[in-house]
């Protein structure tokens, strides 16, 4: 049962997603006798990447159902700067941290996955297709053309973008607008450094028939199972690095309600911690070139290197399992250990973890379970070992639907058998 939209996807095992509350290039902090200027400044080339947690309890009708957290990751690129509004591509990646199933330890692992393209002016104001459904949020932050003391406050409009199509074959986002409130804090602590810190808070309801813009089949009047009555609110802190013109992370309260037409309430509590880190270029083909050398000295067997468009990709086809299970054989975390030190020579770069099966036996849905459930065993493993944090690893499972080898022989069986380590460049 689908009951929300967009990005915060809702079913039987009751979960939300939570956005973006902001989309964030470089910066720039202008200093006016006193007084503090914002404005975006966007570079072509600059690239950004986000790692935003949420940590939230779902609750139906005043009852905790659960607790849960999950992992938003953004990687983004400016394409061209035309007429001062940047052009934005990016890529949302959404995962929940999970129990493996062998019960020893916990990853996060890939739930889906949204490209986007969108353009955002100096002041904040975003333009973007309809098509497109991440951001969530637009036109957050929007900052006033005059300079700013601490402590002054303004209000600008935005707006939350959701996609009812999976639940009613609708082909246009639906937007619900609010009123953002914004007061510039000052200097703040941010992560032990002294940053400029912004407020931003709004509200979402509803019950003014506001859940949709064109409402041709009376969904807000809460047929089907859409929602009745969406509220919530969310209060935010964002903090600016003065000297690097450009924000570096926030720290957000938020709840959610649904209401349904069965009378059923669900709703959605918890924070949200979001790291924008600058992504300087990598040199994939010397990385590439670095990493197969220490696999060799290594003595690491079964394993190449190759350069993709996501970053340097490893392939170990020799990591092996227990048949038909996410068990390591006994003996496998050398191997691991060996590419865990290979691995933390690039401590800023994130890495994902590809679980890959081959087409013998079993279903497809078979399949895709069991590499799912492998390429959680290696992203844990290397999480415990202190090889990245589980924030900056991502596990996704693939089944037989990317074959480098025919199906057909054991030895191609093998061959696709197999798990993949890209280090992302951004």
């Amino acid at each position: 049962m689908i009951i929300s939209i967009s990005n915060r996807f809702v079913y039987v095992d009751i979960k939300i997603m939570r956005p973006f509350i902001f989309i964030f290039a470089a910066a720039v902090f202008v200093v006016h006798a006193g007084a503090e200027e914002f404005a975006f400044k966007h570079k072509t080339g600059d690239k950004f990447k986000t790692i935003s947690t949420s940590r939230e309890g779902v609750f139906m009708n005043g009852e905790l159902l659960y607790d849960t957290q999950i992992l938003n990751r953004m990687s983004s690129e400016v394409l061209e700067v035309r007429n001062g509004v940047a052009v934005h591509k990016a890529l949302f990646q959404l995962a929940e941290e999970k129990n493996l199933e062998n019960g020893e330890g916990k990853s996060f692992q890939w739930t889906e996955e949204y490209n986007s393209v969108f353009g955002r002016d100096a002041k904040g104001n975003i333009t973007i297709a309809d098509r497109y459904t991440m951001p969530t949020v637009r036109n957050v932050p929007i900052f006033p053309n005059r300079s700013l003391n601490p402590g002054d406050s303004w209000e600008a409009e935005g707006y939350e973008a959701h996609d009812l199509g999976p639940a009613l074959g609708l082909n246009k986002l639906q937007r619900i607008p609010f009123k953002a409130r914004y007061t510039f804090l000052g200097e703040r602590d941010w992560r032990g450094k002294p940053r400029k810190a912004v407020s931003i808070s709004y509200s979402l309801d509803t019950s003014d028939g506001s859940f949709l813009e064109d409402d041709p089949l009376g969904i807000s009047k809460g047929s089907g199972g859409t929602p009745l009555r969406v509220r919530g609110e969310s209060s935010q802190v964002m903090y600016w690095d003065s000297a690097l013109g450009q924000p570096v992370g926030a720290e957000e309260t938020f709840r959610l309600e649904f209401k349904m037409p069965d009378g059923t309430v669900y709703e959605f509590k918890g924070n949200a911690e979001s790291e924008i880190i600058e992504s300087p270029e990598m040199d994939k083909t010397a990385v590439a070139d670095d990493i197969l050398r220490d696999l060799v000295d290594e003595g690491v067997e079964g394993a190449d290197v190759k350069v993709v468009d996501e970053g340097v990709k490893i392939n170990l086809e020799d990591i092996m399992f227990e048949p038909d299970s996410a068990v390591l054989v006994r003996g496998e975390e050398k191997k691991l250990e060996k590419l865990g030190d290979i691995l933390r020579k690039y401590p800023n770069r994130d890495i994902l973890v590809g679980g890959h099966a081959a087409r013998a036996g079993g279903t497809e849905a078979s399949r895709q379970q069991l590499s799912q459930e492998r390429a959680a065993v290696i992203a844990a493993y290397l999480v415990e070992h202190g090889v990245r944090g589980a924030e900056r690893i991502i596990a996704r499972g693939y089944g037989s639907q990317n074959p480098v080898a025919g199906n057909d022989t054991e030895a191609g069986r093998r061959k696709n058998r197999r798990v993949e380590i890209i280090i992302l460049e951004n």
